[in-house]
């Protein structure tokens, strides 16, 4: 009864998580897109090379693979991506192991956070979009 219920329910479930999953990015991709100088001094102060280039790469990857995401549109290849991502993002950004006080602590939850989407989009990349999505048209 129990699998019954989830079963009928499964693709309106996948819909929603595919859209809580994508909210941080799409809201996240749209500041930074706004805010864009102030993300490409963001990127230099981390030391990543050409923070032009990589303030841009991020722009289109937190807002229009979010998009895609949310919609459904080549949702396993794209899911792979944002978790490969998202864990890179967790090692460059949130290195909390380097640092003290209350950086410590927003950091290690913020690391722990993207590890835990990491796992949430893996699980999205075994399970698909779901039948509300532009995949299944």
């Amino acid at each position: 009864m129990y699998d019954a219920m989830f079963e009928r329910k499964r693709d309106g479930l996948i819909l929603l998580a595919r859209v809580l999953l994508m909210v941080l990015y799409v809201v996240g991709g749209w500041q930074k897109l706004w805010g864009f100088s102030g993300t490409i001094a963001y990127m230099a102060s981390t030391g990543l090379p050409l923070p032009v280039v990589v303030a841009a790469i991020v722009v289109v990857i937190e807002l229009c693979v979010g998009i895609a995401l949310m919609v459904g549109l080549w949702t396993r290849p794209l899911a792979l991506l944002m978790a490969v991502y998202t864990l890179g993002t967790a090692f460059i950004g949130h290195h909390y192991w380097t640092m003290t006080g209350a950086a410590y602590g927003a950091n290690f939850i913020n690391f722990y956070k993207n590890i835990s989407i990491v796992g949430g989009l893996l699980l999205l990349c075994v399970t698909g979009a779901g039948k509300y999505s532009i995949d299944r048209r």
